[in-house]
């Protein structure tokens, strides 16, 4: 870049450009993220079966610790097949199925970007991201005149959304 350009013009062109690169992250972000706030329900989720192999032989408790069920209790048991909620285990061979809700392939795919940890290699782009969206922070300040009102206005709007996020996170 130009080194005799301001820093505002510096910060407009890398806001620009970062903006229009970020774009089609944001509306990923953005869907997966409102599809998140529905994780406790059934919203937009199909059902489906999965089998395991497991051991066989295994006592109740470990088999349904073995599939992750909630339940661990017993329903019933036909012909050595041990019924849990939402799974069945078949003690002689190891079979095991399990009931499960998925989102479909593409949006659980994009749910995988708001779980990532440090155990993930999204992580890395999470932190991109994130850093990325504070530079957007920074940068819109040397978007306009500092004396003039519309800065003026926007640090006001700027305290306002912060006081709201804090009331909201601590209510």
């Amino acid at each position: 870049m130009n080194s005799n350009r301001p820093t505002s013009a510096t910060m407009r062109i890398l806001h620009r450009y970062l903006g229009f690169f970020l774009a089609g992250i944001m509306a990923v972000y953005s869907i997966s993220g409102v599809v998140l706030i529905f994780r406790n329900t059934n919203f937009l989720k199909q059902q489906v079966i999965v089998e395991r192999q497991l051991e066989a032989g295994l006592a109740p408790e470990a088999a349904a610790q073995e599939l992750r069920l909630k339940e661990i209790s017993v329903e019933r048991e036909e012909a050595g097949v041990l019924h849990f909620k939402g799974g069945t285990y078949d003690a002689a061979s190891g079979l095991a199925t399990k009931e499960e809700m998925k989102l479909p392939f593409l949006l659980d795919k994009m749910t995988d970007l708001h779980k990532a940890n440090t155990k993930s290699p999204l992580y890395f782009f999470n932190i991109f991201f994130g850093l990325s969206l504070l530079f957007f922070v920074i940068s819109a300040f040397w978007m306009f005149l500092p004396a003039g009102r519309v800065l003026q206005k926007g640090l006001i709007y700027t305290a306002a959304g912060v006081a709201l996020t804090l009331l909201l996170l601590f209510v």
